[in-house]
């Protein structure tokens, strides 16, 4: 089998040491990217090789709607043999050891390494250049040391996550809309109902928007990143401009402020309104109806204001702006051209 969809990045294409046993509906594969023999690759998986090298070795198994990255000419993104990856999770350009298990809704994030035989359990957060010596479970945000593992407990939790993957259910299509030119939507991504992307904007691999009740409005110049979920079921969504929703991202009605980043795996409860220029750390989780001040960086569960914004973070918010509006302009010329 092959992924669903296939990109080349800056001439560059992906290298498969043999054909993956299995590659589910929306599955994708980009660029810099080499994939050893027995991958298992989920519905949704997004695997985006641009600007830097993902290598990924043999026996690999993908999650539905998870994503591996890397850090723009920053950091590469690397996984051992044998590496089991559960549902909704994001990898972005860190090293993860042999015989590895990160269950669902994992963030690990850049720069960090993590050793051989480490089980990461669900909803925990590596923070960025962070070491995890192997022959340990890690749970919490941060991550932390919580047991050494007994013997068999990593191929358990590796086949337990497998077998979840036969309850996943199969997602309706989407809409087909009229875009405005310079507009980025991923053929893997699904829009349904009153969706508004204003010019410049992007709405990346494997995201799934549902308008069930309220609008959604992604401002000009805006990014919805890799495997992001948006339903409104009240007023509506606006996401004002040049904001940045990292991977893996939930969000549901309420506000985004212009100049904002809300991090990977962040899940904004419904009617989260979040004010200009805010940085809301990755795996945040916001308290329905909750208000994230501008000019700070919130972060937690519930969210709480951790510092300012200081002129290092803000430059790193606008390059990511900058940088997914250059990704959406290449994206739309491979996807859009011949086959």
């Amino acid at each position: 089998m092959t992924p669903e969809l296939v990109l080349p990045f800056a001439g560059e294409e992906p290298a498969f040491a043999a054909r993956p046993i299995w590659c589910g509906r929306g599955s994708t594969v980009i660029g810099r990217t080499s994939i050893g023999v027995q991958a298992w690759l989920g519905d949704d998986t997004v695997i985006r090789g641009d600007g830097h090298d993902i290598v990924i070795g043999d026996r690999f198994w993908l999650g539905a709607r998870s994503t591996l990255h890397i850090a723009h000419d920053v950091y590469p993104c690397i996984v051992g043999d044998r590496v089991t990856v559960g549902r909704n999770a994001v990898v972005h350009a860190c090293t993860i050891g042999d015989d590895g298990v990160i269950e669902d809704d994992c963030v690990v994030l850049d720069g960090s390494v993590v050793g051989d035989g480490v089980l990461i359990e669900a909803g925990s957060t590596v923070y960025p250049r962070t070491t995890l010596p192997g022959g340990f479970a890690y749970a919490g945000s941060p991550a932390r040391p919580v047991r050494p593992l007994a013997p068999g407990e990593l191929a358990e939790r590796a086949e337990r996550l497998r077998e979840a993957a036969a309850q996943d259910l199969p997602r309706p299509p989407g809409d087909a809309l009229a875009l405005e030119p310079g507009v980025f939507v991923a053929r893997t991504a699904r829009l349904h109902g009153r969706i508004a992307l204003e010019p410049g904007s992007g709405v990346f691999f494997g995201c799934d928007l549902a308008a069930e009740v309220g609008p959604i409005v992604v401002g000009a110049g805006s990014n919805v990143q890799d495997n992001t979920v948006i339903r409104t079921r009240g007023s509506g969504l606006v996401i004002e401009r040049e904001v940045t929703i990292g991977h893996n991202v939930h969000l549901g009605d309420g506000r985004i402020g212009a100049r904002s980043l809300v991090g990977m795996g962040a899940v904004l409860a419904p009617d989260t309104i979040v004010g200009p220029d805010v940085l809301v750390a990755a795996g945040t989780a916001t308290d329905p109806g909750q208000e994230l001040e501008s000019g700070w960086l919130w972060g937690g569960r519930p969210a709480r204001r951790i510092g300012r914004l200081d002129g290092e973070r803000r430059a790193m918010m606008q390059r990511t702006i900058e940088q997914y509006g250059a990704y959406g302009r290449t994206y739309r010329k491979a996807q859009d051209g011949p086959a």
